[in-house]
């Protein structure tokens, strides 16, 4: 089967964003076409003026349809594509040029019908934003599962740079109507529907998520908050390691209580995991402000997903 990509990019209310997105798109390797396809989620601040004029460089299609969140904005685009095989993306991504070159390459190798890529820090990013992504991607705070190929058994994509089949979409209908977790829960149907995902290493993009701790709090919370719902109705899929950051909370705060008291043995093994990661942050972006944020934001990672797991597993779904 040859290959016709189309790239589906749901946007709302960031046409900045999307421009830097589209101006990554035109500077691909890929000699083939391919096509994009923007859906405006009921923007206020419409993006249309910016992707009209990149409608000479690029295979665009545009369309406005009434807010109905992401996941409906994706299904969306991809009921009006071209194409016989799906990529895509948020709003705040920047794809590096050989992307779609990586993704083919890949895909000849070993076809699968569903794909996911990893993030990575681009060098314009805030030192905030590369402390965000370090945290989220790191093997000391994650495992590695978003982007460490070796520590990936059994993928599950990301919507922030995924990959599916029109054949998969079609026998799957794509994302459901939840807020939370879709990217997952629309994984879990593609495996119960015999589809085999796949991690392309290669396929990477520097992903800006959260710019303010403040929004970065609020994220993890809700990707926390969702993962139970998830556990209830894939029961299967439910691991002991999704109670790690409750835990690591709970065990943090005894710490910091047990000082008061003398007790200093939980606080150094604190000290000494926090020093790893000001460590292992620093070697791999050479920043020490970076290096010390990321302290902060695995801290507020850990914080804000227990939080919300907590609170999801008291919620009745």
């Amino acid at each position: 089967m040859e290959l016709q990509f189309s790239i589906i990019i749901p946007v709302y209310n960031r046409p900045q964003e999307i421009e830097e997105l589209l101006a990554s798109l035109t500077k691909q390797s890929y000699s083939k076409n391919f096509e994009v396809v923007v859906v405006e989620d009921g923007s206020e601040n419409s993006s249309k003026e910016i992707v009209d004029n990149y409608s000479k460089e690029l295979n665009l299609n545009y369309f406005f349809k009434e807010n109905s969140g992401a996941g409906a904005s994706r299904n969306f685009g991809m009921e009006r594509a071209s194409g016989n095989y799906f990529i895509i993306f948020d709003s705040d991504c920047i794809i590096p040029s050989n992307y779609l070159v990586e993704v083919e390459k890949a895909l000849i190798k070993k076809y699968t019908d569903a794909f996911g890529g990893a993030d990575a820090a681009h060098e314009s990013f805030t030192i905030i934003q590369k402390a965000i992504n370090y945290s989220m991607t790191s093997f000391l705070t994650t495992g590695g599962i978003r982007g460490n190929k070796k520590s990936v058994d059994k993928f599950q994509p990301r919507s922030f740079n995924l990959g599916i089949s029109k054949k998969a979409f079609e026998k799957t209908k794509g994302f459901s109507k939840m807020k939370i977790g879709e990217d997952i829960d629309l994984t879990f149907r593609l495996w119960e529907n015999n589809f085999e995902t796949q991690f392309i290493e290669n396929a990477f993009v520097y992903h800006k998520r959260r710019s303010t701790f403040q929004q970065f709090f609020k994220q993890t919370f809700a990707f926390g908050k969702g993962r139970p719902f998830l556990n209830k109705k894939y029961p299967d899929t439910a691991k002991i390691t999704y109670w790690f950051p409750t835990i690591f909370i709970l065990f943090f705060a005894i710490a910091l209580i047990s000082l008061f008291v003398g007790i200093k043995f939980l606080a150094l093994l604190f000290g000494m995991y926090f020093t790893l990661i000001f460590l292992d942050s620093l070697i791999k972006n050479k920043n020490i402000s970076v290096a010390v944020l990321s302290i902060f934001t695995t801290l507020i990672q850990f914080t804000g997903y227990g939080f919300g797991f907590l609170k999801g597993l008291f919620l009745k779904n």
